[in-house]
């Protein structure tokens, strides 16, 4: 077993042990470690930022490049926490049925859902940076996973994380598209 799928490993415990609203756990994980897999997903972010003319692809994509894992966390399926505080936008909780796609998601979600999923991604990269390794919450590579069907998730996040010298993930530079 290799480093990075141990500290991975240790990484995704803490996603599943962080709190849960109710204690419910809908929170999904996935790591791949797979040098082939991190480069078709660097390269296709890179080509997507040139498609599109963002130069913040191209960026992330870089980094992924140079990544030697990814954690993928999100929500596939889950339940309205049935408090009908209206954090979500809606009067009355919504379910799933109510989601449609908007852009680059499935919405709406149960605010608290959302919020679950925001404590499971500090979780990770506390846990990543406890053992020293780099990392970055990334939207845009999370987006590019589920245009690739890496992940099948409503809402997700990518953290790619790096073991080396320097941090990978600062300093960068945006490229000029």
């Amino acid at each position: 077993m290799k480093i990075f799928e141990i500290i991975g490993g240790l990484a995704l415990v803490s996603a599943i042990t962080a709190p849960k609203s109710k204690g419910q756990n809908f929170i999904k994980t996935n790591l791949i470690t797979e040098r082939e897999v991190i480069e078709k997903l660097g390269n296709r972010m890179i080509e997507y930022g040139k498609e599109k003319g963002d130069p913040f692809f191209i960026r992330d994509g870089n980094s992924i490049l140079k990544s030697d894992g990814i954690i993928f966390v999100g929500i596939k399926e889950w339940e309205p926490l049935g408090l009908n505080c209206g954090g979500c936008g809606f009067d009355g909780c919504i379910t799933m049925k109510d989601m449609k796609k908007l852009r680059d998601f499935e919405a709406p979600i149960c605010m608290f859902r959302l919020l679950d999923l925001g404590i499971a991604l500090g979780s990770i990269v506390k846990t990543l940076s406890i053992h020293n390794v780099d990392n970055r919450i990334m939207y845009r590579a999370g987006i590019i996973a589920k245009e690739m069907n890496l992940v099948d998730l409503n809402v997700l996040m990518a953290i790619p994380f790096s073991i080396s010298g320097k941090n990978i993930y600062f300093d960068r530079e945006i490229p000029k598209v």
